[in-house]
This record gives structure tokens, C-alpha cells and sequence, in this order.
């Protein structure tokens, strides 16, 4: 491979199906038993999507967004062999809080979910007197206990890196309002353990690009690369007819994230396919979720479908880190360390 993805395991079993033989211009395809997750897939469950998944003993778990029937939106539990057929628990995750005492979300939604140290923290967007990141961790997938919420609000998008930077946790959120945010830029914060944030450094914000020309929020969890550290983020434009949400992708710096090496100006996703396209909340692709191979390079991304559905994509870290070198445009705003 001409690059690497760096402190990752080696996932043999991961979801993958190979491009159709008319390639796209873009190095991103869909899998074409889209979507892996349907609608009414739990009892009292509507809908799930925007959710996150990860390796596990030799199989796949994940968090998920679902929309239960009573429409308070919740972080359910579930369990895969492939990665593509699902079980989930009947009932939403029981959070507690450190004593042990039950200590539920008001509503949660659009998990993610990333492995630090052996450690397994899920993060989402809650209530807390206004949309706010809530946050969680387990060992065992048994007990989860809830950790002191990182930001005030308004807040949302929160994305965990997968390792320390420089001793310090690192988490990519987009600060934003108490609607439906017609604004918003990615920002970058630290933590010397989990609870104290701070250091908060701009990453880059919208752009001239008509796909990502309201704003934008990460997706997936970074992955490391010898090239940086690659980001899969949403970006979501205006028409006549409501917004519409793409999939981007960029590149940040190893060392120092909030500075970005290359910025795609094209996006890599958007929404064509009738599950994209038709649902709860039309022309939706968003991403909450990678698992890679660190020895084959590929790359499966899970996003979510109008708000209705949990679909999959596949690229190569080859051919997406060439494909955003070769359509980057890094603007002065991205390129600087963020401090001002």
C-alpha cells in the first residue's frame, strides 16, 4: 500500500464488497444490498440511523440512534457477526451514573462510539438544558457509566480520536444553536482526563463549495494514517425543498489536528439512491462510523439515510487519500493552528 493506517488492528472479517465494474469518478461506492438496517427494526423502534459501530472479539457492536415509537429518540445496543446483519436489545442502554444509580438521558441521538486504552466511550447529543454532548464509557458492554458532560450548550456532533495526542484526549464537536443551526464549523478540544475541556481550536468551517455552504460536522472517528489523520465529516447545504447533508472528507495534521493538510472540495457521498433520498428526513447521508483493515486498507463507512435508515459505503485508504490530495482546497482558516 502507498499509505498506512497507523495503530489500528488488523480486521480480517470486516463488511467489505469489492467496486462495481463502472467505477465512479469518486473512489466510494455503495454496497449494493443497501440498506443494512430497515425500518422497524426492534420492538417500540421506528427507526435507526446515524449510529456507530466497532470490532469486538472477533465480531461487530455498535451504538444506535433509535427512534422509538413514542418519538423520543434513544442509544440502543447491538450485536453483528458481519458487521451487516444486526440484533438488537429490546430495551435502551441502562445508563448509570458513578454510584450506580440509573441515570437516563432525557433523549439521546447520533451516537458514536471509539476504543481508547481497552476503554469503550460512546458520545452522543442530549439534553441538558439545550442540546449538549453526553458521554459514556465501558469495559464490558454490560455497565455503562455516565460521564460528566464535556461542553455547555449549544452543542452537537462530538466525535472522539481514538488515541492521545501530545497526553492530551482530543474530541472534534461543532458549537451551534438551540434548532435546526443553519451554521456551524468543526472545532477541536482537549483533555488532560475526560472531564476538564478545554484548549478549543478552530478546524475549518464551511465552505464555498455548494455542498457544504451552510455547515458542516464531523462524522466518523479520525483515523490515523501515516498521511494524518483522515476525517469522513457531514457537510449540508440549502435548496428550495430543505437542506440537503453529504459526506466529505479531509485530512488533518498528526500532530497538531486542527490544522488541515488537504480539504476535499468535492464531496464523496451524497444522497441518490432512494434510501437517501425518501424517508423521515429527506436527502440525508450522514456519516457516524468507520471499521478499517490496517492490512488491506479498506475502509467501510456506515452512515445514515433520511433519518430512516443505516446504509454502507466502501473506499481504500489509497484511493481516498489520493482522491482528496488531488481535489484539495485548504483555505487560510483551515491551514492555521485555530487559535485567535
Amino acid at each position: 500500500m502507498k499509505y498506512q493506517i497507523l495503530n489500528a488492528p488488523t480486521v480480517s472479517n470486516m463488511p467489505w464488497q469489492n467496486a462495481p465494474a463502472e467505477k465512479s469518478d469518486i473512489p466510494v461506492w455503495r454496497y449494493r444490498e443497501n440498506p443494512i438496517i430497515g425500518r422497524n427494526p426492534v420492538k417500540n423502534v421506528a427507526r435507526i440511523f446515524n449510529s456507530a459501530v466497532v470490532p469486538y472479539q472477533g465480531s461487530f457492536i455498535g451504538v444506535f440512534r433509535a427512534e422509538r415509537k413514542d418519538g423520543i429518540p434513544m442509544i440502543y445496543f447491538g450485536r453483528s457477526d458481519d458487521g451487516i446483519h444486526w440484533n438488537f436489545d429490546e430495551e435502551c442502554i441502562a445508563f448509570k451514573d458513578s454510584e450506580g444509580n440509573d441515570f437516563l438521558p432525557l433523549y439521546a441521538y447520533d451516537p458514536r462510539l471509539v476504543c481508547i486504552d481497552g476503554t469503550y466511550y460512546a458520545i452522543w447529543c442530549q439534553d441538558a438544558y439545550g442540546a449538549a454532548i453526553g458521554m459514556a464509557k465501558t469495559t464490558d458492554f454490560k455497565t455503562w457509566t455516565r460521564l460528566e458532560n464535556p461542553f455547555l450548550p449549544f452543542n452537537r456532533n462530538a466525535v472522539l480520536f481514538p488515541r492521545k495526542v501530545n497526553g492530551k484526549y482530543l474530541m472534534l464537536s461543532r458549537p451551534s444553536d438551540s434548532g435546526h443551526t443553519p451554521f456551524g464549523d468543526i472545532y477541536l478540544s482537549e483533555s488532560p482526563d475526560l472531564e476538564y475541556w478545554g484548549h478549543h481550536r478552530h478546524v475549518m468551517g464551511r465552505s464555498e463549495e455548494w455542498w457544504e455552504s451552510v455547515k458542516i460536522g464531523a462524522g466518523a472517528a479520525p483515523i490515523e494514517t501515516s498521511e494524518g489523520w483522515l476525517v469522513f465529516y457531514h457537510g449540508v447545504t440549502g435548496t428550495c425543498n430543505g437542506f440537503v447533508y453529504s459526506i466529505g472528507g479531509a485530512i488533518l495534521d498528526r500532530d497538531m489536528p486542527s490544522k488541515v493538510k488537504y480539504r476535499c472540495n468535492t464531496f464523496l457521498l451524497t444522497p441518490e439512491e432512494w434510501y437517501e433520498e425518501r424517508g423521515f428526513v429527506p436527502n440525508v447521508c450522514f456519516p457516524c462510523a468507520t471499521i478499517h483493515d490496517a492490512e488491506t486498507g479498506r475502509i467501510a463507512i456506515y452512515y445514515g439515510c433520511a433519518d430512516s435508515y443505516v446504509s454502507l459505503a466502501f473506499t481504500t485508504l489509497d484511493q481516498i487519500v489520493d482522491y482528496i490530495k488531488e481535489h484539495s482546497v485548504v483555505r487560510t482558516s483551515d491551514s492555521e493552528e485555530g487559535k485567535r
